[in-house]
């Protein structure tokens, strides 16, 4: 259910954003080569998942199969997640007028961010700090926080269409993940309270 509640939320917001600004911006936001990638690089803590932590109030009752809910979860979290983008999208493009390798570079770095902390979100019901997730799926998530980082700046980074970073553009990117990532949170708790029967 985790992996369900991530892949029709964070990452259906994601692809429809993009599918949506391809037909504003002159160029792709995003080349199919760093689609790709991105898709890759956020998977590898998903291979996780079955080792992670569950609180003990999820196994207090077995768990049901409810499409409705994830309906809802789908559009719920996909206009958040869309919404988001749109930011980064006004950021790049109006605010500090990035060139089309500078747009991309950017728009890569905050997608993947968001996907792979958004995992730490959808893996709890609570609170994210109020749930220890497990050890795989820590050092997995790490680890690709890290080469995200570090791939702009590569040598491979060319041929990805990939260019490094001013500390402006990869500050602002950076900040729209943390606030993506605190609201996200909060609705996370909402949905659950309010919408989904225990």
């Amino acid at each position: 259910m985790k992996y369900i509640y991530i892949s029709t939320g964070c990452t259906f917001g994601n692809m429809f954003s993009v599918a949506f600004v391809s037909m504003v911006l002159p160029f792709l936001p995003m080349l199919p080569k760093q689609i790709l990638l991105t898709n890759v690089i956020s998977d590898v803590p998903y291979l996780s998942i079955t080792s992670d932590n569950v609180d003990d109030s999820q196994i207090q009752n077995p768990g049901k199969w409810d499409i409705s809910v994830i309906r809802k979860y789908m559009l719920i979290f996909g206009i958040h997640s869309s919404f988001f983008d749109g930011l980064t999208f006004l950021v790049l493009w109006f605010v500090l007028k990035a060139d089309e390798a500078t747009f991309q570079t950017g728009w890569f770095i905050e997608s993947i961010m968001s996907e792979l902390l958004i995992l730490f979100i959808i893996r709890t019901h609570k609170k994210f700090y109020q749930s220890r997730p497990g050890k795989y799926l820590l050092i997995f998530a790490l680890l690709s926080f890290a080469f995200t980082l570090a791939l702009p700046y590569l040598p491979m980074a060319s041929s990805l269409g990939l260019v490094p970073l001013d500390s402006l553009t990869l500050g602002l990117m950076l900040s729209i993940v943390a606030l993506y990532i605190l609201t996200g949170d909060f609705l996370k708790v909402w949905f659950f309270k309010k919408l989904v029967k225990h």
